[in-house]
Order: structure tokens, then sequence, then C-alpha cells
């Protein structure tokens, strides 16, 4: 199983053994592609699922710091809390492959807290908007984690 995900695009692919299993559109980094620390910037390379985060937890659930919170997503929450990055339902964090390029030192994908992830539905797909992360709705992020294990490949172009 392996994902590709296009910031051209703004799409992600899941395929097995080289059939499309599903096709969705994301939103990836606002300021485009690039792999420093701190740069809000989607990485580009060869990647892996290294953890899933959320397995039972509702649609909608709220993370903070890859901890469920215990919150779930709505209106009234948006504006309580107007100044958070919504990380919602889901998370799959990715770990670079690629030593120099998006794995060690100040380029580091894991460390950077990269990883695809839920967010409000009436935030826009299709175009760049994220913090470097890749934002997905929360349906189809549902979807795609119940039939992506840890280890699964993802390339990012």
């Amino acid at each position: 199983m392996r994902i590709l995900i296009d910031q051209a695009s703004q799409t992600l692919e899941l395929t097995e053994q080289g059939r499309l299993l599903r096709r969705s559109i994301v939103s990836t980094g606002l300021n485009g592609s690039g792999e420093q620390q701190d740069s809000g910037c989607t990485p580009r390379g060869l990647h892996r699922v290294r953890i899933r985060i959320g397995i039972g937890c509702p649609e909608g659930a709220v993370f903070v710091g890859r901890r469920a919170t215990g919150e779930v997503y709505d209106a009234q929450l948006a504006r309580q809390y107007p100044e958070r990055d919504w990380v919602l339902t889901r998370i799959l964090w990715l770990t670079g492959l690629e030593m120099g390029r998006n794995r060690g030192g100040c380029v580091d994908t894991l460390r950077r807290y990269i990883y695809i992830h839920g967010c409000p539905d009436s935030e826009p797909m299709g175009v760049p908007r994220s913090h470097g992360c890749i934002r997905m709705r929360n349906g189809d992020l549902i979807e795609l984690f119940d039939l992506v294990p840890t280890g699964t490949e993802v390339r990012i172009l």
C-alpha cells in the first residue's frame, strides 16, 4: 500500500499494487514546499507513516499535542478558541526516509510534527492552507486511516 500526495494538484491517492483505492482532495502548506524546521512548508520526498493516533475517537475529536482533549469540534468550540490550528479526528504522523532531505537535523519531518490529519469542514480543500501538514476532510481521513497500517510509504511531490 502506498500514499502519493501531489502538492501541485492538492490530491492524495492511496494505491495498492498499482491500483487506485482512494483519491481525496487535500490542503498542504500555505508556505509551499520545503523541509526546514519552522518554515510552515510541506516536506517533499519519501516518508512512512510512523505513528497512527486516534483509533476509536469520534469524528471531529480534537487533538492538542497529539492527545485527544475529550472535545469534539463544533462552531461553539471554534468561537471559543479562534487561534487554534485544528487537528481533528485522526493523525497519521509521518517520518522522513531521506537523510539530509527530510530526516535528521533541521529538516526532520517527524520532529517537525508533520501529519496527515482532519480539519474543520469549513476549511477549504484543494488549496494550500495548512502550516505544513496535510489536511483532509474528516470522513475521508477515517476511510484512509482504517486502510493504512503503520509503515505505509508516503511520497510527497
